[in-house]
């Protein structure tokens, strides 16, 4: 897949995605957002490709750049895997001066032959940077050239990041998927319940939280995309009868050419909060069309609810009352206010980056007349909305938690870099954890206390 411009704009202008609908004939303009040199933007298409792709555990994922693309590769995200463990290894071509003079096409044919014989991964995702992507390496020459070689396939993600944000980056990845994974294989067998679970990244492991959900009302996840996936699984997820986006519409581009394709319907859903895993199990079961499963994912709902009630009733009624300021991206903007309120706790302010028309309208709705909504957030912003509100916590990701300690208040990292599951019933549970330990950590009756040089001498 080359990466042209008019590839660039065909995925900014994706029909699907609330963000691109047009209004007054025109695009919006964060759809057409350029990444700025000097600036950081939360993560550039490379950034995006790779947090895509990279949880498909038993791939190797080389990146064909200088050292310093591949960062901290292995741990700048929570995706977590029940078996191979070869996507956390960093792998790099490390292109110095030289390379970048004379081209890098060479060193890439001999890491990806040198993956496959030390490795033996079920295939390499190959990714472009800046670097290479200016000098003119051929990517997809160089893949096909030692897919033939190594007779693994070798999938060549053309994403620079200066082409654009992370979003965009995402989008880049799936169509590699559609392109050279989803539909080159043929699972062992199907059934009419077979689902696909798409934009689920497996982070600090809440996949494993809501699957034996699934597994207890007749419902087979055939393929995760791509959070704890294998490389085979994706490749036969095209015989799917239904494809559950969740909580994202980065790889919305999936969802909706799955459907021209191969034509399986897509929903999306999220698995925050009660209310909203009560109706993802149903809208699942509803859009399968079985009764049977109708009415068992009612009964389940009804035992696994009565239980999580027992036991979050001590945190409710220490969590109850609370004033929250979320900041955060997307669904998650009004799916965590949704957990919060199952807490009995009032999120007074959140944040509407990257939220949909239809996002901002739920967040209205769950917010009320007075609630705050943040389109923009520094921090700054942030501490004034936190004296304004009076708020006791902040939830966001993690490059904001200095922000809170500045505010002398708790803080909870509800991004990808964090360590704890969420989703689900379980996750519910955690999060009151969560919540609970950071409110009524000690700590905070310490650093609110006047200095000794503030205190009047009496």
């Amino acid at each position: 897949m080359k990466i042209t411009q008019g590839k660039i704009n065909e995925l900014l202008s994706e029909p699907g995605c609330e963000h691109n609908h047009h209004k007054h004939g025109q695009k919006k303009k964060s759809c057409q957002q350029q990444a700025q040199p000097g600036a950081a933007q939360g993560g550039c298409a490379f950034d995006g490709a790779a947090i895509a792709l990279v949880p498909i555990t038993d791939a190797a994922h080389l990146v064909h750049g200088p050292i310093a693309c591949a960062g901290n590769s292995w741990g700048s995200r929570g995706s977590l895997s029940s078996d191979s463990h070869l996507y956390k290894m960093g792998f790099t071509t490390d292109l110095n001066e030289n390379d970048i003079i004379f081209g890098g096409e060479k060193k890439l044919y001999k890491a990806i032959l040198e993956v496959q014989q030390r490795y033996q991964p079920a295939a390499v995702f190959v990714y472009s940077t800046c670097v290479t992507a200016l000098i003119g390496d051929d990517l997809n020459a160089v893949c096909e050239a030692a897919a033939q070689k190594t007779g693994i396939p070798v999938i060549p993600v053309n994403s620079p990041g200066f082409i654009g944000s992370k979003n965009l980056g995402n989008r880049v990845g799936g169509e590699a998927l559609l392109e050279y994974v989803i539909g080159s294989a043929e699972p062992e067998y199907t059934t009419p319940y077979d689902i696909n679970l798409i934009g689920e990244y497996n982070i600090a492991g809440e996949l494993w939280g809501v699957l034996p959900l699934l597994e207890k009302v007749g419902i087979r996840v055939l393929a995760k995309i791509t959070g704890d996936a294998k490389y085979n699984e994706v490749r036969y997820a095209h015989r799917a009868k239904l494809n559950v986006m969740i909580c994202s519409k980065a790889l919305i581009n999936v969802a909706r050419k799955m459907e021209e394709c191969y034509g399986i319907p897509y929903i999306e859903e999220s698995f925050y909060g009660v209310d909203d895993i009560n109706r993802c199990l149903r809208n699942i079961a509803a859009k399968l069309g079985d009764a049977a499963m109708q009415a068992r994912v009612e009964q389940l709902i009804a035992e696994e609810t009565a239980a999580l009630d027992v036991a979050l009733a001590p945190y409710r009624a220490r969590l109850k009352g609370k004033r929250v300021v979320l900041y955060t991206g997307g669904v998650k903007s009004w799916s965590i206010i949704s957990a919060a309120k199952d807490l009995g706790m009032e999120v007074v302010a959140t944040s509407t980056k990257k939220s949909t028309e239809e996002d901002k309208a739920r967040i209205k709705e769950l917010l009320g007349k007075d609630g705050i909504m943040l389109e923009k957030g520094n921090a700054q912003e942030l501490l004034r909305t936190i004296a304004q509100t009076n708020a006791d916590m902040l939830i966001a990701g993690g490059r904001n938690q200095y922000t809170a300690l500045k505010a002398r208040i708790p803080f909870l990292d509800i991004n990808q870099e964090r360590h704890h599951p969420y989703a689900g019933y379980v996750g519910m549970i955690e999060m009151a954890r969560e919540l609970d330990e950071a409110l009524y950590s000690p700590v905070w009756a310490q650093v609110r206390k006047s200095a000794p040089w503030e205190e009047e001498v009496n």
